[in-house]
């Protein structure tokens, strides 16, 4: 047997360093995580179609860094020598009542995602999946930041109500959003 046919058979019966358990959980965060970015594309769409260009702005960028996290944990099952497996993504809601109605649907949603990655992160707890346990903390701090980020926009809505020029500048100041640079290594 040549040295190539040996590394494969050696390969081929590795193991991943997380159990299926595991395996399957961060799976499904993946599907999640691109369900938020497809969501945040449809809640771009609508702010397009209602002219809140910068509200379209903003939820694109969102729509990118939810993407960026699913790749993150695919990334790292990869590093683990764990299978991906992509699922359906269900489609997301299409239709709003207002630019407001978007923002606090974008809010329960982080807060949402919050919820699963705390989740998640209890399971690698159980499950003795140390790696696991560091790579999702930085999902955490994550979570934190983007619950607070939506939130003041939230705020911000609401203390504009329906005037007018108040929303126009709220709008433009949205699309001042910059996206950071994509951290899924």
């Amino acid at each position: 047997m040549g040295y190539l046919s040996a590394t494969y058979s050696l390969l081929r019966f590795q193991t991943s360093m997380l159990t299926q358990v595991m395996q399957d959980a961060i799976n499904a965060q993946i599907n999640n995580e691109l369900y938020s970015s497809y969501g945040y594309l449809s809640m771009s769409a609508w702010c397009q179609h209602e002219q809140f260009t910068g509200a379209a702005h903003w939820m694109r960028i969102q729509s990118e860094e939810e993407r960026t996290h699913a790749l993150k944990l695919q990334d790292f099952l990869l590093a683990r020598y764990a299978k991906v497996i992509l699922k359906p993504i269900a489609q997301p809601e299409v239709e709003f009542s207002s630019v407001v109605e978007v923002f606090e649907k974008a809010l329960a949603q982080e807060q949402k995602v919050t919820e699963q990655i705390d989740k998640l992160y209890e399971l690698a707890f159980q499950e003795k999946a140390f790696a696991a346990l560091v790579e999702l903390e930085w999902f955490i701090t994550e979570q934190v930041e983007e619950e607070k980020t939506a939130r003041e926009v939230v705020h911000k809505f609401q203390m504009v109500k329906n005037d007018p020029a108040s929303l126009l500048d709220l709008d433009r100041e949205l699309s001042q959003r910059v996206a950071e640079p994509a951290e899924t290594k």
